[in-house]
């Protein structure tokens, strides 16, 4: 199931892991194959993993698995499960035609959540593990600056769409729209070709699911971010793409510190201030105030080119 150590640096490789993990996990890798029990939790792990391919919004959570793992493997039990899956993941890949540079961009999203995970804890591990297995299921896709997840509307979605007038109910085919970060600005040049990019790969690779707008639920759509940022932000111009799904009224103060100041639970009083959006996340929490998630959509197939702005009246009521 695992590639031999020799193999294995190759690999990590392609899959962006840090370079100073590589030869932990190579060590590591002995410890695994010489453990009937570590093997036989890894086997249990990829079938679960692939319970249900083909289906959307049936992520399985592996955690219970994952939490099972023999004492010394720790966070490193999990890398060796998605390195496991890889070959189950390009195999259904290749079914479907899609390039090689892009099974390697998505997969390399591994990589990334390693290095966020050692950043916030200082230890080997992957940050987000049940998130990754999105990417490995070919539920979502890295094309250029902007990921993209087969997805369905749910019950608080489609009414709004439906009422824009899309032929949209609860289970139609949709794309959520996500935004990782260590990718470089947001600009609307690499989100335009992002867009681009999605719309010939969903009609070539998944022609039978036709999805009808792409959503995405970010603090970046928080529309209070216009007080503190210029009109031509990248931010802003990124939230003049979408109309308004629905608004929350749950603060969701943790996601903008850990996404701009890369931990959950940092001190308010002591946010950086040497950018304009860690002034504007920060000053606003130090005022009292709070962040919101925020929902958005816009229709599927994009029109070209991109328009800007796209509003219309927020929705009340939950999703």
């Amino acid at each position: 199931m695992l590639p031999d150590g020799d193999d294995l640096p190759e690999l990590l490789l392609d899959l962006a892991v840090p370079h100073e993990e590589i030869n932990e996990l190579v060590a590591g890798l002995r410890r695994v194959n010489d453990d009937p029990g570590a093997l036989r939790l890894l086997r249990e792990c990829v079938e679960e993993l692939f319970r249900d391919p083909q289906e959307t919004g049936r992520t399985p959570d592996l955690a219970e698995l994952l939490d099972a793992a023999p004492a010394g493997l720790g966070g490193a039990f999990a890398v060796y499960v998605f390195l496991a899956a890889v070959p189950h993941t390009l195999a259904r890949h290749r079914e479907r035609g899609i390039p090689t540079e892009t099974s390697r961009r998505t997969l390399a999203d591994l990589g990334r959540h390693m290095a966020v995970h050692r950043r916030r804890y200082g230890t080997l591990g992957v940050h987000a593990r049940r998130w990754l297995v999105r990417h490995f299921r070919g539920e979502l896709y890295q094309l250029g600056r902007l990921q993209f997840e087969r997805a369905r509307l749910g019950q608080r979605s489609a009414p709004v769409l439906a009422a824009a007038g899309l032929d949209a109910v609860p289970g139609t085919p949709c794309l959520n729209l996500h935004i990782p970060d260590f990718h470089g600005p947001l600009t609307p040049a690499a989100c335009d070709r992002s867009l681009a990019l999605a719309r010939e790969f969903f009609a070539l690779h998944f022609p039978e699911e036709r999805p009808v707008a792409a959503l995405c639920h970010s603090w970046l759509l928080d529309p209070q971010l216009k007080q503190y940022l210029p009109a031509d932000s990248n931010i802003v111009r990124f939230q003049e793409r979408f109309r308004t799904a629905r608004e929350d009224t749950e603060p969701s103060d943790t996601e903008p510190v850990q996404f701009v100041f890369g931990a959950p639970d940092l001190p308010v009083a002591r946010l950086p201030r040497r950018t304009s959006v860690e002034r504007a996340v920060g000053d606003h929490l130090r005022a009292g105030g709070h962040w919101y998630i925020g929902h958005g959509w816009f229709p599927f197939p994009f029109p070209f080119p991109f328009p800007l702005p796209l509003t219309t009246e927020p929705a009340s009521g939950g999703a």
